[in-house]
């Protein structure tokens, strides 16, 4: 995935002003200045052991009577090209750690109790609009080393034919813990803007965020 410099945040942005002054539509416009979701280590948790239920509500495993321990969350967005162009039928491929901070994984190391009710892995498509939505648990921050906390966040990748593949990891907006994690601060202010979901509205014991993918075209 490319990652983009400031100078070329900044050109794209002109370009965008001067699409608007010269009377384009204010779609082209926007359209003009949309930069890839910027590419994210996929980190060392990727699941290894298949399971049957990955739908997209991972606060309850199919089978199961009890429900997810944590704060419930419902992810939605749209999936978009570099044109602003819906992308349908898109794969997301995602995974997270649980409310206490750990992965259903046989490596991890963290200590904290591992929740057996959530389901932590979810495989799902956007519809024809590009549009995708599912509902789980706000993940916990874990130890990455002595002397680094990984803030809450969720792994995605998304693929298409016709796109590039993109991994990703999507932060969430007001956690202290952004301030200070090795791999978002990597990351130029535009590209970090890009990564962090948007609190759009809670209801009763939900918070519902919004999270916009962009994928770039495959080159030949």
């Amino acid at each position: 995935m490319k990652k983009y410099t400031r100078r070329k945040l900044l050109q794209l942005s002109l370009i965008s002003s001067v699409a608007s002054i010269l009377g384009m539509r204010v779609g082209i416009a926007k359209a003009l200045a949309l930069i890839p979701t910027p590419s994210e280590t996929e980190g060392p948790f990727y699941p290894v052991t298949n399971q049957k239920d990955k739908d997209a509500d991972l606060t309850q495993i199919e089978g199961y009577i009890a429900h997810a321990d944590g704060q419930y969350i419902v992810i939605s967005g749209r999936v978009i090209d570099v044109s602003g162009r819906p992308v349908g039928k898109a794969m997301l491929d995602i995974w997270q750690a649980d409310a206490n901070g750990r992965y259903r994984h046989p490596r991890d190391p963290n200590k904290s109790k591992l929740d057996h009710n959530f389901q932590g892995w979810a495989v799902i498509r956007t519809d024809d609009n590009g549009l995708y939505r599912f509902k789980t648990v706000m993940p916990g921050a874990y130890p990455a080393s002595n002397t680094w906390t990984r803030p809450p966040h969720i792994h995605l990748k998304i693929f298409k034919p016709g796109y590039m593949a993109l991994t990703t990891q999507m932060y969430f907006p007001d956690q202290e813990l952004n301030k200070s994690d090795l791999l978002l601060n990597q990351k130029s202010a535009a590209e970090q803007s890009a990564m962090i979901a948007t609190e759009k509205a809670r209801e009763g014991n939900l918070i519902f965020y919004e999270y916009n993918i962009v994928l770039d075209l495959l080159r030949n």
